[in-house]
């Protein structure tokens, strides 16, 4: 099966597409080494997906023949990452959703109705 059809089927991309997009720029590497799209992968592969300050590898298990429910993505793909960058992950994760300050975006519709009436 295709890397960026697997990529999709086991839900790791919401389109086939972002997972093609995500292969040219290089965030998806196996054995070290970046890939191509229509590279065919095969079971026990193992591939590392590369975010912004972590990465994430996942090893081949099975192939689904279309795109699965999530609860059924742990029949196709086992993740395998170590416990540095899982941790890693989280306060990354951590940082980001404290950066935003609630409130600060788009005003609702209570905030629409004070603001008509102010002006």
């Amino acid at each position: 099966m295709r890397v960026d059809s697997f990529l999709w089927a086991v839900r790791l991309f919401k389109t086939r597409n972002l997972a093609a997009d995500s292969i040219k720029l290089g965030r998806i590497h196996i054995q070290d080494q970046p890939i191509k799209a229509s590279r065919v992968l095969k079971a026990g592969d193992v591939f590392i997906l590369k975010s912004t300050g972590y990465e994430r590898r996942f090893e081949v298990v099975n192939f689904p023949k279309s795109r699965v429910g999530a609860a059924l993505v742990e029949n196709f793909l086992r993740e395998i990452t170590s416990v540095e960058e899982q941790e890693k992950r989280e306060m990354i994760q951590l940082a980001r959703k404290h950066q935003r300050n609630q409130g600060l975006g788009r005003p609702t519709k209570r905030d629409r109705r004070d603001l008509d009436g102010w002006i």
